[in-house]
């Protein structure tokens, strides 16, 4: 079996660790699947997974990077390739493990090398305008997520212009938008797992 790598890159605050344990809890018992966080100085992302997740604390591991967090993604990508490697050889039945950089900017993406497809997610809280800018993980990742719609009155956010603006960026392309307080739109990320990644619909 090959088990598939899914990075899950943006900024910090995004939720990008709440997004791995959403999909996760919902997809449960249907997919084996493991978590590899990375974390600067910390592990903290790794232990809120372990405290909220439904994934067992053998499929979570959490890398201190000790450096900018989009190095450990793209450049030099050995710790990443060694945790993904212990959990396939403890977990043979593996499916899917999710990468989750650390926090950084919009130009953060992952190496080929390392994940086989990304998820570049961002918040509404960041600004109406932040699809426009259009940085490369956002361009190139192959889901797209604006979370946190619940914000957009509160800051300000028109979600139908941010909707337009990613369109015209992302091309053929798909995003979401979503809610993860209360799994508002997660069905289309569940479903581009689906369809996209496991390819289920052409079994």
């Amino acid at each position: 079996m090959t088990t598939i790598r899914i990075g899950v890159g943006g900024p910090v605050g995004a939720g990008k660790t709440q997004l791995v344990e959403r999909i996760t809890r919902h997809l449960d018992g249907a997919v084996s699947m493991a978590a590899i966080t990375n974390d600067i100085y910390t592990t903290e992302d790794a232990k809120i997974l372990a405290r909220n997740s439904v994934l067992p604390g053998d499929r979570i591991v959490g890398i201190e990077t000790g450096g900018c967090p989009h190095t450990a993604i793209r450049e030099d990508t050995s710790m990443n390739e060694a945790a993904v490697a212990k959990l396939v050889r403890e977990h043979p039945d593996l499916q899917i493990v999710f990468i989750e950089s650390g926090g950084d900017n919009l130009s953060a993406t992952f190496s080929p090398e390392l994940v086989d497809f990304s998820i570049y997610l961002i918040d509404v809280a960041q600004g109406e305008e932040i699809p426009r800018k259009a940085g490369q993980g956002m361009i190139k990742s192959d889901l797209f997520v604006i979370n946190k719609t619940d914000l957009a009155p509160h800051v300000g956010a028109d979600l139908a212009v941010m909707a337009a603006d990613s369109k015209v960026f992302r091309g053929d392309r798909p995003f979401c938008m979503t809610n993860l307080k209360t799994d508002e739109g997660l069905d289309g990320v569940l479903d581009w797992i689906r369809r996209d990644v496991l390819m289920l619909d052409l079994a």
